[in-house]
């Protein structure tokens, strides 16, 4: 039986893992749980599940949940703050770190897993595109694990020679006879919208997908397609890839979630309906498969797959993401934080959308970090990105 620790687990990813496991209950035990201040879910949660421990970030509604548990005579040990959430993350007893919290917040959970030689099933790839170097490095040197729950990278990692998926990150893709991997990417509710045209949109609309049910920052990044940016930097790193091994495709149906290209002209792809519930499943009893709960795709019924490029002036956060990259760790970091700051001011109708790209584009033009050398100096390049996009959304709030 795995034990695991779900870090955020009130979010869309944490809960769909809890469906998993609740289908599975002989194959995994939930050990800890953690939540930044959702105290009805991490409640119900405690009841269901009866785990050893929770840590909520916040302690005031850590103070209220620990009440509750009394009163319903649960044993589950309650505690609050950011150590906390690190504790919960590297307990001896747990093997399995599912990394569902939402931003650079999940990076240093994540960085103690790793740390404590945890096999880490990665949501989270802010944690990731913001300190690369040092992600990977940690991997190799404390003999940690890492695998994809996002549903791209999951496709990819499906369908990759074992070999390669035992050792994420290291291995020459040429020597495995791969010429190239291809993310697939639904266009979000957009994607046949000129970009001039949605300076109206609102939030709701925004996180309107057409096909996924999401969180709500990830449901505007995919309108904006920073999403596939990030998950283009993220595939650089999990994939050990270059630039010219990664192609990006709108394909509206999400019905292929990600392909391999092989050098004898063979395509692998994964399909499935758009349920993050299957990814997670893979994941989590990887490499063999088990009932994730999920329903199955209707083939007869498909009429079409269609593919095609993105447009980088309809997509201009895509393009953004793409040259950060190649300039550099710093520029991923304030690009993600720029993007952070963007995304919450736009859900709390202070900019507009299409002000999203503008602030992402203004931050990478006008800040400049010399490359970080430690975990710490990540950290603070995040912090003063976010200060100062912070007065560029005050001064365009309408």
């Amino acid at each position: 039986m795995k034990k695991i620790t779900i870090l955020g687990s009130t979010g869309f990813v944490g809960m769909s893992a809890l469906s998993v496991i609740r289908n599975n209950p002989t194959l995994f035990q939930v050990v800890a749980l953690v939540a930044n201040k959702n105290i009805i879910t991490m409640l119900q949660q405690c009841r269901f599940f009866t785990p050893k421990f929770v840590a909520m970030r916040d302690e005031k509604s850590a103070n209220i949940l620990r009440k509750k548990l009394k009163f319903l005579n649960i044993k589950t040990q309650v505690l609050s703050g950011k150590k906390a959430i690190c504790h919960l993350a590297s307990l001896d007893e747990i093997d399995h770190v599912i990394a569902a919290i939402v931003g650079i917040s999940g990076l240093m959970p994540i960085l103690s897993a790793i740390y404590s030689s945890k096999t880490i099933l990665l949501a989270n790839k802010e944690s990731l595109i913001t300190c690369g170097h040092f992600f990977m490095r940690a991997l190799s040197k404390n003999n940690s694990k890492i695998i994809p729950i996002d549903s791209e990278h999951s496709a990819i990692f499906q369908v990759l020679p074992s070999k390669i998926q035992n050792s994420l990150g290291k291995c020459n893709l040429k020597n495995y006879g791969i010429k190239s991997v291809i993310l697939t990417a639904s266009g979000g509710p957009f994607y046949n919208s000129p970009f001039s045209e949605l300076s109206s949109v609102t939030p709701k609309q925004a996180c309107a997908h057409p096909n996924w049910v999401m969180g709500k920052k990830i449901s505007v990044d995919s309108a904006t397609m920073m999403n596939k940016g990030l998950e283009y930097a993220e595939a650089r790193w999990l994939f050990n890839a270059s630039h010219s091994e990664i192609e990006i495709l709108i394909h509206p149906q999400s019905v292929i979630h990600s392909m391999v290209k092989y050098c004898d002209g063979s395509y692998l792809a994964q399909l499935s309906s758009s349920d993050i519930k299957i990814s997670i499943a893979y994941a989590l009893s990887w490499p063999i498969r088990i009932d994730s709960g999920s329903s199955f795709l209707n083939l007869e019924k498909m009429q079409n797959l269609s593919f095609f490029e993105p447009d980088f002036n309809q997509f201009p956060c895509l393009k953004l993401a793409i040259d950060a990259f190649s300039n550099g760790q710093s520029a991923m970091i304030v690009l993600n934080a720029a993007n952070e700051s963007a995304v919450k001011a736009f859900l709390n109708f202070r900019i507009s959308f299409i002000k999203i790209a503008e602030i992402n584009s203004d931050a990478l033009m006008s800040f400049c970090f010399k490359e970080p050398n430690s975990i710490e100096e990540v950290l603070d390049i995040d912090r003063k990105t976010k200060i100062l996009v912070e007065k560029k959304i005050a001064s365009l709030e309408f």
